[in-house]
């Protein structure tokens, strides 16, 4: 089955600066005649009013190469291989901490560590089901959480990997609930790590307990892990990327040990006081997304948006013919896309609209709601076009691009006004001049 799942905590996460990658402009009023009168209007200017849909709109798409990935809401680990985008590789690295300072593990002599597991809890998915395999690498490289972090981004980490043997290969199940001891609880994905680890991390511990008296001395002895699949794409139209809530509580490293018969466990955590970032690297070279990067006029046709990579950029050039004494009363932008009904790569739910301030993106107060039963997405920027003929905005262009653009793998086919399907992108304005 393929399909995109964002679980229950997600869909009522709110709008922070960190997860959308995205701040809110509010276009506020500069004291222009035009803007008198905008909600006192009476029931014939109303009956007067206008509507247009006639805009031209130039459509293309750019790639976003500084896309930062820090302490986002969760992060993404597989990888898959799209046949409209290419591959994409997801890996994470994160710190772990300490679940009690100056643990006391008594005589060495009585432990025997059973096992060493990375649990780590399932927020959604993108794509499918098949198995991959993980590896597991301690860094040798020190993360910082007031550091800033891009999709690009490596840490220097050992050659030796952590996971057991012959435990590499899993295969995802996302739906199920996870029964660790006599407890059920959200789905995990469990990667079964070398004893050896647990065991060094507990002789230490006892042999020099200076580097477990503080999560500071802690982080500079163990500075964390890099998770990643092995290398290797999977054949086109196969893979999956997942999301992990790793700030979840289940989400940890557990040494599950025994202790003169008595079973015991010793927790390191993920929490938000770890930093943590995702690596993810998108190619798109030979497909069809690449050719419009390339070619901004090919957008004319199809155009795209993706996670961590690409945004679509929808220009409206014909705003600078209104008048500057018109209220807008509804400004609806409709952009149609290319998926049917149960296909492989489904589309976002929403998307966020952004433009250009100061160099940097800025989200404009609305997003895009998906219409599954007219395949496009809808969104009243009526706000924006306002400020676009008050002058107190002076870019036409709007940057569309999934919503949870740096926690998830998704994508987007838009259709160009040139484009074979019968839906094209439109704008349709209704407002008044006075």
């Amino acid at each position: 089955m393929y399909r995109i799942q964002h679980f229950g905590w997600l869909r009522v996460f709110g709008f922070s600066a960190a997860f959308l990658l995205l701040t809110t402009l509010t276009f506020s009023c500069k004291k222009k005649e035009s803007n008198i009168g905008m909600s006192t209007l009476d029931g014939d200017q109303l009956l007067n009013s206008i509507q247009t849909d006639t805009f031209e709109l130039n459509t293309f798409t750019i790639a976003d190469d500084s896309v930062i990935t820090d302490n986002a809401a969760f992060v993404v680990l597989g990888n898959y291989n799209d046949p409209k985008f290419g591959s994409m590789n997801a890996s994470f690295f994160t710190q772990l901490r300490l679940s009690g300072l100056s643990p006391n593990f008594g005589d060495l002599s009585t432990i025997t560590v059973d096992s060493t597991v990375l649990g780590l809890e399932y927020a959604g998915f993108y794509g499918d089901l098949s198995q991959q395999s993980v590896e597991v690498f301690e860094l040798t490289e020190s993360l910082h959480l007031d550091s800033t972090y891009y999709s690009s981004t490596s840490f220097s980490h050992s050659s030796s990997d952590l996971v057991e043997t012959g435990s590499e290969t899993f295969t995802p199940n996302p739906y199920s609930k996870t029964v660790i001891g006599n407890d059920t609880v959200n789905a995990q994905l469990r990667i079964r790590l070398k004893n050896a680890l647990g065991q060094k991390i507990i002789t230490d511990a006892v042999a020099d307990g200076t580097n477990f008296t503080s999560n500071e001395n802690f982080l500079d002895y163990f500075k964390g892990i890099h998770v990643k699949i092995a290398d290797g794409n999977p054949p086109s139209g196969k893979g999956g990327v997942f999301y992990f809530n790793i700030t979840a509580p289940l989400s940890k490293l557990t040494i599950y040990y025994s202790q003169a018969g008595i079973s015991k466990k010793f927790d390191l955590l993920i929490n938000a006081e770890c930093a943590d970032f995702s690596k993810v690297i998108v190619d798109n070279s030979s497909k069809p997304v690449q050719a419009v990067i390339d070619n901004p006029a090919l957008g004319k046709v199809e155009y795209y948006a993706q996670a961590f990579k690409n945004r679509a950029v929808v220009q409206i050039p014909g705003i600078a013919n209104f008048p500057g004494k018109t209220i807008v009363h509804k400004a609806e932008l409709i952009l149609p896309i290319q998926y049917q009904t149960n296909a492989k790569y489904p589309p976002s739910l929403e998307v966020s609209l952004a433009i250009k301030d100061k160099g940097k993106l800025a989200g404009i107060g609305v997003n895009g709601i998906y219409d599954n039963a007219k395949k496009h997405y809808k969104a009243d920027i009526k706000n924006y076009m306002q400020a676009l003929i008050s002058e107190d905005v002076s870019t036409t262009e709007l940057f569309v691009s999934p919503r949870f653009f740096v926690n998830s793998a998704e994508r987007i086919i838009f259709n160009g006004q040139q484009a074979i399907n019968k839906s094209k992108p439109k704008l349709v304005v209704t407002y008044t001049e006075f």
